[in-house]
């Protein structure tokens, strides 16, 4: 895969809000549910989400950045220390200079070159799992079966699910059907890879292909999310909103009762902490209620003729 930071177009310096920006734009521009049969779009899509994997894992993007992992998150082979002099003719090639002084090796000498090899083989054997003996060297590595298929399918999730420790089934196109359960701050539009979950390994021994669930949010009948906050209107009485009370709000997980200062304007917002969608640090956000003052289902005698009252008073001045 290319360059996360340059997938995601941002600078080796972005902040974690600029990363999650970056990624949030490109999984809405090329997600598969806005662009059909686009392979084009898919591809992007994909290469957007494997980035995001690493550049929003702090962990993995210190790794990468530190040249510890590539681009697709796997172990980089950090060089063959110790080979050749390291000095000399050779110059900082690992293998000296083509001359068997100085422990380098000479590729113009049978004896020599037969050692090399012999070295080759032991850590393509030991890198990819093979056995001293057979199938060593570079022979190993053009002979390991190949991965199987990967497969997709997109989940559409409540943001009750978001909250909960409770699975969540996936059904693939398949029919193979997968219970996971959602990584804490999972968002909207994040590729969730299940290794090995995939489509078997076309050869014996080759490991299976991976399962990728992109998350998809469900629109939900009270809440609209920002950011890892949950935005709600609620309607007040005009009894509490004129004298204060309690007003008891249906948050995802339960009920709670706030506070409503005396004489409460519809517009004011009050805020529920740790009530909103779960964050990557195990925290959540919150729930930002914005009052509405709602006048009685029935007209109220009593209301009408005071204001009636106050109207004609305020008329004779």
């Amino acid at each position: 895969m290319r360059d996360p930071y340059t997938v995601l177009g941002v600078a080796r310096s972005a902040s974690e809000a600029e990363i999650k920006s970056a990624f949030r734009k490109l999984a809405k521009k090329y997600h598969p549910d806005a662009n059909g049969d686009d392979a084009g779009a898919s591809a992007r899509f994909n290469e957007a989400n494997q980035a995001y994997e690493i550049l929003g894992d702090k962990e993995k993007r210190g790794q990468f950045d530190r040249g510890e992992i590539d681009a697709d998150g796997k172990p980089k082979f950090q060089g063959f220390s110790g080979f050749g002099g390291g000095s000399g003719a050779g110059g900082s090639s690992p293998f000296g200079s083509g001359t068997s002084s100085g422990g380098s090796f000479d590729f113009r000498n049978g004896a020599d070159f037969a050692g090399a090899d012999s070295i080759f083989g032991d850590f393509f054997d030991q890198t990819f799992g093979g056995k001293r003996g057979a199938r060593s060297g570079f022979n190993a590595a053009r002979n390991t079966p190949a991965k199987g298929e990967d497969i997709n399918a997109t989940l559409k999730v409540r943001l009750e699910d978001v909250v909960s420790d409770a699975k969540v089934e996936a059904i693939f196109p398949n029919g193979k059907r997968l219970a996971i359960r959602l990584p804490e701050g999972v968002e909207d539009g994040q590729v969730i890879r299940l290794r090995g979950q995939g489509q078997p390994a076309v050869f014996a021994g080759g490991p299976a292909g991976d399962a990728l669930v992109t998350i998809s949010f469900a629109d939900h009948s009270r809440f609209s999310v920002s950011g890892r906050d949950l935005l709600l209107e609620q309607d007040v009485d005009l009894e509490t909103a004129v004298l204060g009370g309690r007003v008891t709000i249906e948050t995802l997980d339960g009920r709670v009762a706030t506070k409503i200062q005396p004489w409460t304007t519809s517009g004011r917002t009050l805020r529920l902490r740790g009530k909103g969608l779960t964050r990557k640090d195990g925290g959540r956000g919150d729930i930002l209620v914005t009052l509405s003052i709602a006048l009685p289902a029935e007209p109220m005698p009593e209301l009408v003729a005071m204001f009636e009252k106050r109207r004609d008073g305020l008329g004779d001045a």
